[in-house]
């Protein structure tokens, strides 16, 4: 019987948090195994959530600070200060998160990474000398332009004049002006926690895989494709660091293209699972596990390409221990994930988004109970076969069938 069960859910987009599906899945676990050990390790990809687990995982704080939203009004941003007080984390999801752009107004050409770059220099404020940046969950596709003019760049047209915010004003893009870099950059390690899977530029780059789900149109695509070639372009022969590939170099293309944009500043874009689940402990926790249950909002053919599930199941392999996947929807490719030995969906019947995004806690809570008797169920069957051929071996020999 399961007597230890890991729970290493990422966030269901724009309706669970990463540590609410972990206590959904929880819930579920308990009604059907009482008094199983859960092991609650809640998991960030570096956006929506990052900062609070990290500060929490260190002995760290979350430090509230004003800063430009994407669509260009002032939210209440945060970052964190890690324990020992020398490394903050700054997830952009917090200053520039698609949960943070009106559904209204959600134009992946005109949504700014400004507010970014200020909390850049909030945190250089505190003194700190290692920045980590978060990618992930954004609602931006400026390519980092915004954070950069926020940190002191200036982005001039043709005729001398500061760009506007957003991506489409990258087409009109003439010269980058870095001497008005804030100083205190030159001085601060600055690393990027990115999928590595995402580019900037090309048949892959991000404003053709994500630009849809960000609110683009197929001709909004194509717009933003172009400006951020353009951008690519005059950024690598202006302000970026020799040798920096800033069109296909792995992880450019994170959170709408502000990889490239802090990779031209000189910052180091990092595998995001190798950054942030060192301070989680996860392999360790794995080793510990009769079962692993991660879940994100959804498992397809892109789960593989740098998606929490694909990242536990992996590591979960190592140690020889089974998992099971949840998901919002199940796409194609969603049993092919390798590594993850069962997955389900937790929509019990057909119901339309909003209800969903609505009732997520309580359908993942539900799913997690009907995956968990099946599995149960399962582990029976060979004992109550083995009785049965047993009892049925001492009363009579079977009959054999011609």
């Amino acid at each position: 019987m399961l007597t230890r069960v890991l729970v290493a859910p990422g966030g269901f987009k724009e309706s669970l948090s990463a540590e609410s599906a972990a206590d959904a899945i929880a819930a579920g676990v308990r009604r059907v195994l009482p008094g199983a050990e859960i092991d609650l390790a809640p998991l960030v990809d570096g956006g929506e959530g990052t900062a609070a687990a990290l500060a929490a995982a260190t002995g760290g704080r979350i430090v509230t600070v004003p800063a430009t939203g994407p669509v260009g009004e002032t939210v209440a941003a945060h970052f964190a200060l890690l324990g020992g007080g020398d490394t903050a984390v700054v997830e952009m999801a917090a200053v520039a998160g698609l949960a943070l752009v009106p559904h209204g107004l959600r134009d992946p050409g005109a949504t700014t990474t400004y507010g970014v770059g200020e909390l850049i220099r909030a945190a250089l404020d505190r003194g700190v000398r290692r920045i980590l940046v978060g990618c992930g969950d954004s609602g931006t596709s400026d390519g980092g332009a915004g954070a950069l003019q926020a940190l002191g760049a200036r982005l001039l047209d043709e005729d001398g004049r500061e760009l506007a915010r957003g991506g489409r004003e990258l087409t009109r893009l003439h010269r980058v002006d870095p001497t008005g870099l804030d100083p205190r950059l030159r001085g601060t390690e600055l690393l990027v926690a990115c999928n590595p899977f995402n580019v900037l530029c090309g048949e892959r780059g991000v404003a053709r895989v994500f630009g849809p789900q960000k609110g683009a149109t197929p001709a909004q695509v194509e717009e933003l494709s172009a400006a951020l070639e353009h951008w690519a372009s005059v950024l690598t022969r202006d302000a970026a660091v020799p040798g920096t590939d800033l069109r296909s170099a792995p992880g450019t293309g994170a959170s709408g293209g502000l990889g490239a944009g802090l990779a031209a500043l000189g910052a180091r874009l990092l595998p995001r699972f190798d950054v942030l689940l060192g301070h989680l402990d996860l392999d360790a926790r794995l080793a510990r596990a009769d079962l692993v249950v991660t879940a994100e909002g959804a498992l397809d053919h892109q789960t593989p390409h740098g998606k929490v599930p694909a990242e536990v199941a992996r590591r979960a392999k190592l140690h020889g221990r089974p998992v099971l996947a949840l998901a919002g929807t199940l796409g194609e490719g969603a049993h092919q994930v390798p590594g993850v030995d069962a997955c389900h969906g937790i929509l019990p019947a057909p119901m339309d988004l909003a209800e969903a995004l609505l009732r997520a806690r309580e359908l993942l809570t539900d799913a997690t109970e009907r995956a968990l008797r099946m599995i149960v169920l399962g582990t029976r069957l060979p004992v109550a076969a083995a009785a049965a051929q047993a009892e049925v071996s001492g009363t009579q020999r079977p009959s054999t069938v011609r």
